[in-house]
This record gives structure tokens, sequence and C-alpha cells, in this order.
């Protein structure tokens, strides 16, 4: 028979283990709140919710040689903007907050081939009205959208649109019929006027916001506001699928249409 007080040394004890849970937890809870105190402002800065959708990451970014370069919406508009007035001789914005890759990859595009280095988030409104054609044969946003083009990059040759509006000359679900496309022509197609065409493209998607630009096409690629990513993606030209329809010698950007009131 064994003694109550053997039994009582027997019994298991667990009085180390009532306070090593709550230290435990409470370790736990301090490296949590470290890090996001740490890491708050980053977390704030790559987090966002517009038009009903949350967001996470850069709005913007520009593949470098060195890789990756994240940026937010007004400073891809400030690189791009300093760009484009850099390749026309005119005075430029200051750009010393703006790594010096990310302006040459956009001036100077990929090393192998001309072609897109900046990818910007869509965000297409949904609040916007629809408009009627304007005298110059436009709507009042894509008038804009040609008006602050021309303010940045000077005089350039323009089409797909016309006084009294076009009805022919492009396809059947054209936005150049509704005085909402134009096209920017870099012709003839040689490395150089693809290269000033990509400085003109990536400008627009910097300011997709800004002029509610819907679609940008050029060069066998195209962006799209619709497509929170943002990426470039293959243009798939209808046929005959020749240079004018793979928009190889010409920029082509539309505004949204906007909703009948």
């Amino acid at each position: 028979m064994i003694a109550l007080s053997e039994a009582v040394d027997q019994r298991p004890t667990n009085r180390g283990s009532s306070w090593r849970a709550p230290l435990i937890f409470l370790v736990v809870v301090g490296l949590i709140v470290g890090a996001l105190v740490w890491l708050g402002p980053t977390i704030a800065n790559n987090v966002r919710v517009s038009e009903g959708r949350l967001y996470v990451g850069a709005e913007c970014s520009v593949e470098t040689q060195d890789g990756t370069v994240d940026l937010s919406r007004d400073e891809a508009k400030l690189a791009t903007t300093a760009v484009a007035l850099a390749a026309r001789g005119a005075e430029t914005p200051d750009t010393s907050d703006i790594d010096p890759a990310v302006l040459q990859r956009l001036a100077d595009g990929p090393a192998d081939d001309a072609g897109p280095s900046l990818r910007c988030e869509g965000t297409a409104a949904d609040d916007l009205p629809e408009q009627e054609l304007t005298p110059t044969g436009l709507t009042p946003r894509a008038q804009q959208l040609r008006d602050d083009m021309t303010a940045v990059f000077g005089d350039q040759p323009l089409g797909g649109f016309a006084p009294g509006g076009v009805s022919q000359g492009h396809g059947a679900e054209s936005t150049h019929y509704s005085g909402r496309g134009v096209d920017v022509f870099f012709r003839p197609i040689t490395e150089e006027n693809r290269r000033e065409g990509w400085i003109l493209a990536q400008w627009l998607i910097a300011h997709a916001d800004d002029l509610d630009i819907q679609y940008v096409i050029f060069d066998d690629q195209i962006w799209s506001a619709h497509s929170s990513r943002g990426h470039w993606q293959t243009y798939d030209a209808p046929e005959p699928a020749n240079d004018i329809l793979r928009h190889r010698d010409h920029v082509h950007v539309d505004v949204l249409r906007g909703e009948p009131r």
C-alpha cells in the first residue's frame, strides 16, 4: 500500500506551464506589434482601395536592367513626363527622387528591342457620364486627352477623328466612331520610331486615371484600364493582321464611354 505522501509526490505537476503559455502569447503579440510598427508605412503605401476593389503592391513599376523598381502613380507620371520632354529638348521637371535607371529604361526601352518597360494598374471609373461629339469630332474627354498630349509632346501627326465624326475606315466596334479614339502615327516603322512610340504609350498609361483612358494599343501590345494588374498583353489583331491593324505604325488610345444619364 502506497502512503498518501508518496501518492502526492507521484502526481505530475504543471506549475511551470501555468506561466509559460501566457508568456509565449505575449512574446508573439509583441513580435507582431513590432513588425506592424516597422512595416506599417510600407503596408499602408502598398494596400489601397479604389473603385470598390482592394489593390496590393505598387501602382506602377519599371523593369530595369537591375530588376523591378516600384513607383507610385505620381512618380510614374513625373518620370514619363520628364522623359517625353527631354526627348523634345524641352525643360524637364525635377526627378532627383527617382532612380536614374528608371528614367534611362523609359527613354531607351529594353536593351535588346524596343518595347514596354512600364506597368501601371488599371482602374476604370464607372461613374462617368456618356458624352457627345464636340466640333473637333472628339468627345470632351478625348479632346482633353489630345490637349494634354500636345502640351507634353507638341504637335503630332494624329488621325482617327474628324469634324463631324468618322463613320468608316475602322473595325465595326471601333471607338473612333463615337469620337473616343485617337491615333498617333510613328511612320515609317523603324527602331527609333518604335522607341518614340513607346515613350508616348507609357506616358499614356501613367496618366490613364487622370485622363479616363480605356485602351492603349501599340506595336502588337495592348494595355487595358479594365485589367487591375496593368500589364501589357499581346494584341490579337484582326485579319489580315497587317502593320496598320497590328498598330505597329501608330499608337491607338481611347477614353471610357461613360454611362447615359
